[in-house]
């Protein structure tokens, strides 16, 4: 069983992405564009991650999901600083598996510590889904925090926290990435490694710091195209149940459906 754990969907003509810089990315990339990718890779599932904070982009998401069986679950967007069970209650019954906020592009490296943020963020596990955390080096001691304040929410980090090339940034980030690896409500996506420091060094820390049964992968498909084909971060990985598949169905509480 494979999962990719992390992927996107969007469509630039119809919303704004404001971090989307390169043009690259700057079309639409839907479900018939990933379809085949799956199929030629053996994938038995995704998971497609909000790529905008709109509520509607969240709803659209959900839609699509009931189209593709293949997409098991979303990871949304909700606004954490306001009534985050009443938004919440719109999705009842919908795969909606988790939830994360682009932390990373806050100028406040404090952020998740806002008071209004933790009492969203204990509504999230309230309501038993998965927060993910976006952040980079600068925000991890709160990433840290706030993992420790709420030890019965499962906490997901994306991309290992975007490896910094910075020598300096690069300590900060092992001492932040290394002090989640040690709290278990926490596990790792070894996903968007191409575009950041050191892909396979990045891979092999996480996997000692979490061990397998806390990591999984995931493409971050299409941001990935930027530097890498859709499977190569397949080769940075173990060929192991827990992290090709099992760690991510455990943790979002995914349903497969082998073919």
């Amino acid at each position: 069983m494979i999962v990719d754990a992390h992927q996107h969907f969007w469509d630039p003509s119809r919303a704004s992405y404001p971090w989307m810089t390169d043009d690259r990315l700057r079309r639409r990339y839907g479900p018939e564009d990933l379809e085949p990718l799956l199929d030629a890779h053996a994938i038995d599932g995704t998971v497609v991650v909000q790529a905008r904070q709109e509520l509607d982009e969240t709803r659209e998401l959900l839609a699509l999901a009931a189209t593709r069986p293949w997409v098991l679950g979303v990871v949304g967007w909700v606004d954490l600083t306001g009534d985050v069970a009443a938004q919440l209650e719109e999705f009842h019954g919908q795969p909606l598996v988790g939830v994360r906020h682009v932390v990373e592009d806050e100028p406040d490296p404090s952020w998740l510590l806002r008071d209004d943020v933790q009492r969203g963020l204990a509504a999230v596990a309230e309501a038993n889904l998965v927060y993910d955390l976006l952040v980079r080096a600068a925000h991890l001691p709160a990433a840290v925090a706030t993992a420790r304040r709420h030890p019965a929410l499962r906490f997901v980090l994306d991309h290992v926290a975007k490896a910094p090339h910075d020598h300096a940034e690069h300590t900060a980030w092992e001492h932040g990435v290394g002090a989640l690896g040690g709290l278990p409500n926490v596990v790792c996506k070894l996903s968007g490694l191409f575009t950041e420091a050191d892909p396979a060094g990045t891979a092999a820390r996480a996997l000692s710091w979490f061990g397998p049964d806390r990591c999984m992968w995931g493409s971050d498909w299409p941001v990935c195209t930027l530097a890498a084909g859709y499977g190569d971060g397949l080769a940075l990985v173990p060929s192991d149940e827990r992290v090709l598949g099992g760690t991510a169905v455990a943790t979002y509480g995914l349903t497969v459906a082998r073919s």
